[in-house]
């Protein structure tokens, strides 16, 4: 098979381990990243810590140094390092309309773009900019972690998921099955997206919200409910738009659906063990935005879409907006964070006061 040209936007979590993977594998990648990491990244190159990789040995070769990509701090450099076959677009959502508003003026000169970014409509905003035929839609499920720009470690392998339909898609399964990734095809975006954000929602606001662990969260029983009801509200909104519950790479999505319609007392311990006890004590992603002093959330894009879709399908969806909004005016500093830290009560009486 002949070596990819790959252009990847942003040397963050999902990018540095799906670019340096493929790098890895043989592929050509320039990093675009902002020019004080560039500085940083061209001393050290990228570092993939793989261990959690079963299909890797413990030692040795699974801690992969990648210095072989070459890294721009400008588009118009990096796309004279080109052409490329496709784009790799792994970065936060609210980041997105701000990169959109950027490529517009270079629609010409990219190639299609492999969007692995969470939420539901960052493939919508790319295809107002590039196009339709050059955004693929795609989904990463490996937990990954972020040890500083270019530095990574693989905390739990699961796959990568990318929409059937593309004429790039049987060439990017290839290459990304070849490098390791354990990649699927879907045939259906929405289904695939919608899917992925469904694993995303639970105990990811309610812990920032809240400042507890996942598993604190799934173990308090006001708020296993209010999980229950949020994830609910997201899959009457999938319902009534048609839209399919599939199982992700690694991850059985179905299953997590289905514990929404078994009674407490037993879906508590399924859940608590399914989703609170594989990320442990690790704070989720929302938790890390708010406290990052970005003043930005992807809430707004995760639950928020839930409230927004929601509205268009005439499906009320009351907790997520609560979680968005309260999420929203902890981050942009419209509330103190000791409003509801470690509070579960505070936060449930809020939900009450919604019926």
């Amino acid at each position: 098979m002949r070596k990819l040209n790959i252009l990847a936007f942003g040397a963050g979590a999902i990018g540095t381990y799906i670019g340096g993977s493929l790098a890895l594998s043989g592929h050509r990648l320039v990093f675009l990243e902002q020019p004080q990491a560039v500085s940083e990244l061209k001393k050290q190159g990228l570092l993939l810590d793989l261990r959690a990789d079963p299909q890797r040995p413990p030692t040795g070769s699974a801690v992969c140094h990648v210095d072989s990509a070459t890294f721009v701090p400008t588009l118009e450099e990096a796309l004279s390092c080109g052409p490329f076959d496709v784009a790799i677009f792994a970065l936060k959502s609210f980041d997105t309309v701000a990169v959109v508003d950027r490529l517009q003026s270079f629609r010409d000169q990219l190639p299609p773009f492999l969007c692995l970014s969470n939420g539901v409509e960052n493939e919508l905003l790319l295809e107002t900019a590039l196009g339709p035929d050059k955004v693929i839609a795609g989904t990463v499920t490996s937990a990954v972690g972020r040890r500083g720009v270019g530095n990574i470690v693989l905390e739990r392998k699961r796959g990568v998921g990318l929409v059937s339909t593309h004429p790039l898609s049987d060439r990017l399964l290839a290459a990304l099955n070849e490098a390791g990734l354990n990649a699927q095809t879907f045939p259906r975006v929405a289904d695939m997206k919608w899917s992925k954000m469904l694993t995303n929602l639970p105990a990811n606001a309610t812990a920032a919200i809240l400042n507890m662990t996942p598993a604190e969260v799934f173990a308090h029983r006001g708020l296993f409910d209010l999980e229950m009801k949020m994830l609910r509200e997201a899959l009457a909104v999938m319902r009534r738009l048609d839209i399919r519950v599939v199982d992700l790479p690694g991850v059985p999505v179905r299953a997590l659906a289905l514990g929404t319609k078994l009674p407490q007392w037993m879906a508590q311990p399924l859940m608590k063990k399914a989703m609170g006890g594989g990320r442990g004590g690790k704070m989720p992603s929302f938790h890390i935005d708010l406290h990052s002093g970005r003043g930005k959330s992807e809430v707004e894009w995760l639950n928020g879409a839930v409230v927004r879709y929601g509205a268009k399908a005439g499906v009320p969806t009351p907790v997520n907006r609560l979680l968005t909004e309260i999420l929203l005016a902890l981050t942009r500093g419209e509330i103190p964070l000791s409003e509801f830290s470690r509070k579960p009560e505070k936060l449930l009486e809020k939900v009450q006061e919604q019926k």
